[in-house]
C-alpha cells in the first residue's frame, strides 16, 4: 500500500506541479504588468517618454541592448530563454519529492546546485531568465515539498 501512496505522491508532485508553477508565473507577470503600467503613466504625466517594458518572460529579443531599429525594418528574431524548463521542472519536482519521502532532504541542495550550475551562463547574461528561474524553482520546489510532506504525514506514517 505504501508503494501506491509513494507513486501517487510522485505523480502529483511531478506532473500536477506544472499548472501550479504556470499559475505562479501568470501571477508574477500580472504584478509586473501593473507595475510597468503605473510607471508608464507616471512617465507620461512627467512628460517623459516611457520605454517598452522588459522583455517577455518567455522570450528575449535579440539585440535588445542595441539602438532602436526603424519601424519599417523587420523585427529581430526572438530567442527562447530557459529552454527545456518544463522537463527540468518535472524532474526537479520528482527529485524533491523522492528526497523528502526517502528521508534525505539534504538531496534538495544537490538539485538546486545542479540546476543553478547548468543555467549559470544563461542566468548571468539575461536578467529575465534569472527572475524566471527563481520564481519557477521556488514554486516548483514548494509544490513538491508540500505534496511529499502531505503524503508522508497522511499516508506513510
Amino acid at each position: 500500500m505504501n508503494a501506491l501512496w509513494i507513486t501517487l505522491a510522485l505523480l502529483t508532485a511531478g506532473f500536477a506541479g506544472w499548472p501550479v508553477t504556470a499559475l505562479v508565473f501568470r501571477l508574477a507577470r500580472t504584478i509586473d504588468d501593473k507595475a510597468d503600467a503605473a510607471k508608464a503613466a507616471e512617465d507620461r504625466a512627467a512628460g517623459e517618454s516611457a520605454d517598452e517594458p522588459a522583455a517577455d518572460v518567455t522570450v528575449d529579443k535579440a539585440g535588445a541592448g542595441n539602438a532602436p531599429t526603424p519601424a519599417a525594418a523587420t523585427p529581430a528574431p526572438a530567442t527562447r530563454i530557459l529552454r527545456g524548463g518544463a522537463i527540468i521542472g518535472v524532474l526537479e519536482r520528482l527529485a524533491v519529492c523522492l528526497a523528502i519521502l526517502g528521508g534525505q532532504p539534504v538531496a534538495i541542495a544537490y538539485v538546486v546546485a545542479i540546476k543553478g550550475l547548468g543555467r549559470f551562463a544563461e542566468l548571468k547574461e539575461t536578467p529575465v531568465a534569472a527572475e524566471r528561474f527563481i520564481i519557477g524553482t521556488l514554486a516548483s520546489m514548494l509544490w513538491a515539498a508540500g505534496v511529499a510532506a502531505l503524503a508522508k504525514i497522511l499516508f506513510l506514517s
